[in-house]
């Protein structure tokens, strides 16, 4: 294939699939069912109980809207909070709490998303993805330690996975 046919080729190539890749107007997303979104938080607040921790458990969606929420009986007031912003901050960062505690430590680069108000820098909150797509978030509060809160918030991402993978 001479130059000038290859840059015919791509020329038509370009020019007949540029409408295609164009923007549209809307596009779709996948969310979690309120039913899912409870198993998680069943699982999650059963492995902690399991373990001998009192904990609150939070799922999110997408946009970190919570979508359920439970606290176990003797849970400290302050886990319905916490667990939330868990929830919230790995659902809005896409990332680990442990990983927000990691990366905004004193000194660091990203050290300034520490001041926004809801951000959790502290382990406990898994993002919820699969298949691509990212769901929503899941934080637990309450238990002696953030590994101990992850560990938990890891039982209620394995509960769903069969449910989410695709």
């Amino acid at each position: 294939m001479t130059h000038s046919n290859l840059a015919a080729l791509v020329s038509a190539f370009v020019m007949f699939t540029l409408p295609a890749a164009a923007q549209q107007g809307t596009y779709a997303v996948k969310m979690l069912t309120p039913e899912t979104a409870t198993v998680a938080a069943q699982a999650a607040l059963a492995q902690c109980r399991r373990a001998g921790h009192q904990v609150a458990v939070a799922v999110a969606d997408r946009s970190g809207v919570l979508q359920v929420l439970l606290r176990d009986r003797f849970a400290g007031a302050h886990t319905v909070e916490v667990a939330t912003n868990k929830a919230w901050t790995a659902a809005s960062f896409r990332v680990s709490t442990a990983n927000v505690a990691a990366e905004t430590q004193a000194g660091r680069p990203m050290s300034g998303l520490r001041t926004v108000s809801r951000v959790m820098a502290a382990g406990g909150g898994l993002v919820i993805e699969a298949g691509g797509s990212t769901f929503g978030g899941i934080g637990v509060s309450g238990a002696p330690s953030g590994e101990a809160d992850e560990a938990c918030a890891a039982a209620g991402l394995k509960a769903i996975a069969d449910a989410i993978e695709f």
